[in-house]
């Protein structure tokens, strides 16, 4: 089956996860993803769980349908092979920091006028030209800086989210982006300078729900979508955790109908949206009594007959088993050269024409170096040098 993305070329300059998730979605899409590593190899190669060194469950996830290309970037010779990569590709997609770059003699200056037609996309933590600009960015780091860390529910301590949100969305921002700029490029034969800002998109996440009043000039309420409190959770049941979402003033009303306490919806406060957001704190304090004296099981059953959206709460564990995974063909354990058996994910999306797959297991450190570089003209003698 044809890719998408067949012909296309990307040289991968980045490492952790933000960069590695956005050329890793490319080169499902049929792109030819080369990932360029130091001798030592991608920050994450040895983070979590592996079977051998450099392969840690977490860089598997995110480097695959990638070939690995090891240069020593801080040596001429390697700089020099780095710059004839750069006119042979697509795209480029680097998320080390502008000044290290720009040390290394590889400004963004000097790789677009290398290829005219390259698309040279940059992940930064702060980026243009602000105080902040060669600031270090790392998950944490940038979900306490954009706010992330304050939304919790009052009395309880700041916490970062307990996955990679602002490496990961960075990450599906700059996927989205190269995919626009390319076809902007075979529109026009131009490529551009793209820097996405890890700080102003996940910024942007947390103002777009939470900037409440202080949208209008001026403002006309406080900040903060009540999205959380110490009760708004997902609830206890008699023998697991369910999640319910009664939003609607009919759904509401639906419910406590339905459990024949018709009454409580029926209070000035609870009634219409306007006054129950006001007093979320209490209502849900009654519903979470209330959902501790059936089982999830008998929950799901009433709500599913009442149509209000609820699903049980699952576990790492459980969505392994989960039916609609396992249904849609989600999981497959695929075979890698060196690692073994390997659970990967594959789904997401259903093409009709051209489903994404994985075009390639995840790489070993190096293992593509001496097959990429003779493609660019070089000697097994300059190689060797290398």
């Amino acid at each position: 089956m044809q890719s998408v993305l067949s012909g296309v070329k990307v040289l991968d300059v980045t490492t952790a996860l933000s960069g590695p998730v956005a050329t890793s979605i490319l080169g499902d899409l049929g792109a030819d993803v080369i990932k360029i590593e130091p001798p030592q190899g991608d920050s994450i190669r040895n983070l979590g769980p592996a079977r051998n060194p450099g392969m840690g469950a977490m860089f598997m996830h995110a480097n695959r349908s990638k070939r690995s290309v090891v240069l020593d970037l801080r040596k001429e010779a390697a700089r020099e092979a780095f710059l004839l990569l750069v006119q042979e590709v697509d795209v480029l997609v680097c998320n080390l920091r502008p000044s290290y770059m720009l040390k290394m003699g590889l400004s963004k200056e000097r790789l677009l006028e290398s290829n005219k037609n390259l698309i040279y996309l940059n992940i930064v933590g702060y980026g243009g030209d602000s105080e902040y600009a060669n600031d270090p960015a790392y998950d944490d780091l940038i979900q306490a800086a954009a706010g992330l860390t304050s939304l919790h529910a009052p009395g309880q301590e700041s916490r970062y989210a307990p996955i990679a949100i602002a490496d990961r969305t960075a990450g599906l921002y700059a996927a989205k982006a190269v995919l626009a700029a390319l076809y902007h490029q075979a529109k026009t034969g131009q490529g551009q300078h793209i820097e996405i800002s890890m700080f102003e998109v996940i910024a942007s996440l947390v103002l777009s729900d939470h900037m409440g009043g202080l949208t209008f000039e001026p403002s006309v309420g406080a900040p903060i979508f009540r999205r959380y409190s110490e009760i708004r959770r997902p609830f206890k049941t008699k023998d697991s955790v369910i999640c319910v979402m009664m939003l609607t003033d009919n759904q509401w009303e639906t419910f406590f109908e339905a459990i024949k306490k018709p009454e409580i919806i029926q209070e000035h406060r609870f009634k219409h949206m306007r006054e129950r957001s006001n007093h979320l704190d209490e209502l849900y304090e009654i519903v979470a009594d209330i959902l501790l004296r059936r089982t999830t099981e008998q929950w799901l059953r009433l709500f599913r007959k009442i149509d209000i959206p609820a699903v049980k709460a699952e576990t790492i564990e459980s969505l392994l088993e989960h039916p609609h995974l396992q249904q849609t063909g989600f999981f497959q354990i695929q075979e890698h050269p060196s690692e073994g058996s390997i659970r990967s994910m594959v789904g997401g999306s259903k093409w009709s024409r051209t489903q994404p797959s994985p075009t390639r297991p995840t790489p070993r450190l190096g293992e593509h170096t001496e097959e990429v570089l003779i493609e660019i003209g070089l000697t097994a003698k300059q190689i060797s040098e290398l």
